[in-house]
């Protein structure tokens, strides 16, 4: 019998503090720096954006910047659309 697998829909604020937490994990830093880089997430229709329905605003240092959409692409693989 197949394994029944049951989708959690993330919303903005989860997936938010997920990417936060997995940066200040990874790459040393406390959260408010993170949050920062981080910005602001930006979520669209699904209607219009079938395969992936947010997307991050990172702000700051070149190398911020860089590691915060790294790590963007790796949780947006796992966790490709949020609900508000």
């Amino acid at each position: 019998m197949a394994k029944r697998v049951i989708w959690h829909a993330m919303t903005v604020t989860e997936l938010r503090d997920l990417i936060v937490r997995q940066l200040a994990r990874e790459n040393g830093g406390g959260s408010v720096r993170w949050r920062t880089a981080l910005g602001e997430l930006k979520v669209y229709p699904r209607s219009t954006h079938a395969h992936c329905n947010w997307d991050a605003r990172p702000t700051g240092p070149p190398m911020d910047v860089a590691i915060v959409e790294r790590a963007v692409d790796r949780v947006r693989l796992k966790y490709p659309f949020v609900v508000d």
